[in-house]
């Protein structure tokens, strides 16, 4: 089969805004990277978000955060005018896999009508259905990017959005294969850094670790965080954006400097446990996501983990599109019916796939076929 332009929208836990990528997939193999682009959220638009975290469909706010996360989807994937489709994940209010819900904000029906391209979305639920954890859902595509990078041994992603995930690809093995993958939610990452910052300093994060690095570490509260129920459980697992809100208060007892080097200590002590649990310890940890930008968190990472620790850069590929990139891969899964995700990634008792198809897809009824598509000109990242 011949691969296709796949467009991808990731609006994270970070509440930043929305990444927008292209790939040229069949849904198996990656065979080049396309366009990105990003739109941030404005100081009201995250407020608004803000203020519906937590709550489900129907409930108060909830509406108004679908809206501007309907809009500003709308608006950017409107400039990719070649997507033969999209995948968008839209944006997680609430997440309880322990009650089989999730609610991820956005209607998929609204943006194919709005953009007249196929739109898949709702990929999470069908996994929490049965029994799933719902998440992470990018390890599938963290391991064709190790088969793209021509990886020859296990290799590790660590994705720093909101909450912390780490994702375990073996490449020499099918990734439907027992013990290719491994993927879990290692613990809190940007999300309270960022809310400290908001609640503190009225900006959004922490720029290059700055507040961070004027901090002192409080050991005992690391210890005390380091007690949390969900570092006891075995992976798979994931979490939501705010379970660690119970310890909030006393961080917010500290300096605004020491209560960022404090979490950013969480961070790597976390990554260190997760680390732990996975089958082999890799060579190199490949970091992805907005905590790569920030150098306290890097920093960290590098003295508490026993391997090599760099930004998916240094492999080619996009450490800012990575997610964005792995739901555009995800929807041309979801169209050729294959699994997006496994046992081993979310729990899930058995292969499961997931995702909803709206709008018009007449135009990839051939490549669903196997037919074979025009040839693209596509886009490489150096390796």
């Amino acid at each position: 089969m011949q691969p296709i332009r796949a467009l991808g929208a990731m609006s994270g836990t970070s509440l930043d805004g929305v990444d927008a990528a292209e790939i040229w997939t069949d849904g198996v193999t990656i065979d080049g990277f396309g366009d990105n682009d990003y739109r941030p959220y404005s100081d009201a638009e995250q407020a608004t978000i803000r203020t519906a975290l937590g709550r489900w469909q129907g409930e108060p706010d909830v509406a108004e955060a679908a809206e501007i996360v309907e809009t500003a989807h709308a608006r950017l994937l409107a400039r990719f005018d070649k997507a033969q489709v999209i995948g968008f994940h839209g944006q997680t209010l609430a997440h309880d896999p322990a009650n089989r819900r999730t609610h991820q904000a956005g209607d998929g029906d609204l943006l194919a009508e709005v953009l007249g391209k196929p739109v898949v979305w709702d990929f999470r639920t069908a996994d929490v259905r049965l029994g799933g954890e719902g998440a992470p859902l990018a390890p599938i595509f963290h391991h064709a990017c190790a088969r793209w990078m021509g990886a020859t041994a296990p290799v590790a992603f660590l994705n720093l959005g909101g909450v912390g995930n780490l994702t375990w690809a073996d490449p020499t093995r099918a990734p439907d294969e027992a013990g290719a993958l491994l993927a879990f939610d290692t613990g809190p990452a940007n999300a309270p850094i960022n809310d400290l910052c908001m609640d503190w300093l009225g900006q959004p994060f922490d720029r290059d670790g700055e507040l961070a690095r004027e901090g002192a570490v409080h050991g005992d509260l690391v210890a005390q965080v380091m007690q949390h129920p969900y570092f006891f459980r075995m992976p798979p697992k994931s979490l939501d954006r705010d379970a660690f809100s119970g310890v909030v208060a006393e961080f917010d007892a500290l300096p605004p400097s020491h209560a960022a080097a404090t979490w950013v200590a969480v961070i790597a002590a976390s990554v260190a446990h997760g680390l732990a649990q996975v089958p082999t310890r890799p060579d190199r940890l490949l970091v992805c996501g907005g905590g790569r930008h920030n150098p306290a968190i890097m920093a960290a990472l590098s003295q508490a983990l026993p391997c090599d620790v760099a930004p998916v850069e240094a492999v080619g590929l996009n450490g800012d599109m990575l997610e964005a990139q792995a739901f555009a891969y995800l929807a041309v899964r979801v169209l050729r019916g294959l699994p997006t995700s496994f046992p081993g990634t979310t729990g899930v008792a058995a292969q499961v796939g997931g995702g909803q198809v709206s709008g018009d897809r007449t135009a990839l009824d051939s490549f669903v076929s196997g037919a074979r598509q025009d040839p693209r000109r596509r886009v490489r990242h150096p390796r």
